[in-house]
């Protein structure tokens, strides 16, 4: 089931916003509990693990954006969703990795898509994982808990929210099974998950955890094309 938030510290806009949010799910057959929040604070003391949280921005108290910043401190990986009467604040949904940003009076068709889009999203999420070997050993590893890989000869190391696991592959075969899931070769060193991708120049790549990765010269133009698929692909307004 999906646990999804809306926070909105207009009483009647909250609710409305949920209704139309269940309304298009139930379409979907997608079943799903939905949480009314009406300030910000409210939203950040509530235990509740959602899987997606529709923010007002412009809200009294504490404004959307720093209740994004503040939940991105516990929760990195929930899907944030941005609502506002004001365009003013888009490029700054890019700082806490915003999956969307919508404008009111919301319109139902958007609202559907980008809906369909996330609930696409989270199952892939859940879903997509790797069997790699070691000693004899078989290990299970989810991509979407993947930063990125570092190749040295034949030897593979995955750097994850889950830590450090090295074993032994040829990059030929890693690249071939990751093919088309948001993952780029930005040297013959590194391969990142696009997901993490904070900022980047012609240089390096610096993740979401603070690690920088090289970005090998003749390989810039590709990886800025792959990342803007990437961001489209999954929601961005790029």
């Amino acid at each position: 089931m999906l646990s999804i938030a809306v926070c909105d510290d207009e009483v009647m806009e909250c609710c409305s916003i949920a209704g139309k949010i269940k309304e298009i799910l139930r379409e979907m057959k997608v079943p799903c509990m939905i949480r009314q929040f009406y300030s910000g604070p409210e939203l950040l003391r509530s235990s509740d693990d959602f899987d997606i949280i529709f923010l007002d921005i412009i809200m009294r108290d504490m404004n959307g954006m720093k209740t994004a910043q503040l939940f991105r401190e516990k929760a990195f990986d929930k899907m944030l969703i941005f609502i506002s009467a004001s365009r003013d604040y888009v490029f700054d949904a890019y700082d806490v990795e915003a999956f969307q940003y919508l404008l009111k009076p919301l319109d139902r068709k958007k609202l559907k898509s980008v809906l369909q889009r996330a609930v696409l999203k989270i199952d892939g999420a859940s879903q997509d994982f790797m069997i790699v070997s070691k000693e004899r050993q078989k290990k299970k590893i989810f991509l979407d808990h993947i930063y990125y890989f570092e190749i040295r000869g034949r030897m593979i190391t995955v750097h994850g929210t889950d830590g450090i696991f090295t074993y032994y592959e040829q990059i030929g075969v890693l690249e071939k099974a990751l093919r088309d899931k948001g993952f780029f070769r930005c040297h013959k060193s590194f391969l990142i998950n696009l997901k993490y991708v904070d900022v980047y120049n012609r240089q390096e790549a610096v993740l979401d955890n603070g690690e920088k990765i090289v970005i090998a010269k003749r390989r810039y133009e590709e990886f800025c094309r792959k990342i803007l698929q990437y961001m489209r692909k999954t929601g961005g307004t790029a």
